[in-house]
């Protein structure tokens, strides 16, 4: 299983989400490869906010050594899931995408287009520690479904 995990500018949630989804499958001995990226160009080659490195690093997720990068067209080809974990991004996917891509595309909350309610992770970004804490527990969880499900 390829799997990519996107977010606005690859600095906060996609990044934790990258280091969440890694810790489970290596606890479980997947053979899955995991990445991340951003929709925008904002923070290509910056290191994951210090508030979401707190955070995973709380969580004993150390996602220090991520940096950003943009989706690039080869990704939808490359991944077997893109995962956006907003609304905005998965339009701005669904713009990127053309008709070779082979990559299936959804919300990270909602990867089996189940109608859930509250799809969305919300960005950190404006908040504090405690709002990357909220964010990394909800991925926490929606990674612990998508496991189950696709495994």
């Amino acid at each position: 299983m390829k799997l990519l995990l996107v977010c606005l500018g690859n600095i906060c949630r996609s990044p934790m989400a990258e280091g969440v989804f890694r810790h489970l499958v290596r606890e479980r001995g997947l053979n899955w490869q995991i990445d991340s990226a951003g929709t925008a160009d904002y923070h290509v080659g910056e290191a994951p906010d210090p508030r979401a490195c707190q955070a995973s690093s709380d969580a004993g997720i150390d996602i220090s050594a991520l940096r950003a990068r943009q989706v690039e067209a080869k990704d939808f080809l490359r991944f077997d899931w893109i995962l956006a974990l907003d609304g905005g991004n998965l339009r701005a996917l669904h713009a990127q995408t053309n008709s070779d891509a082979s990559a299936q595309i959804g919300l990270l909350l909602d990867p089996f287009l189940e109608g859930k309610q509250n799809s969305e992770v919300a960005d950190p970004y404006w908040g504090d520690l405690a709002d990357f804490q909220r964010c990394l527990i909800q991925i926490q969880h929606a990674a612990e479904d998508v496991i189950a499900r696709i495994s």
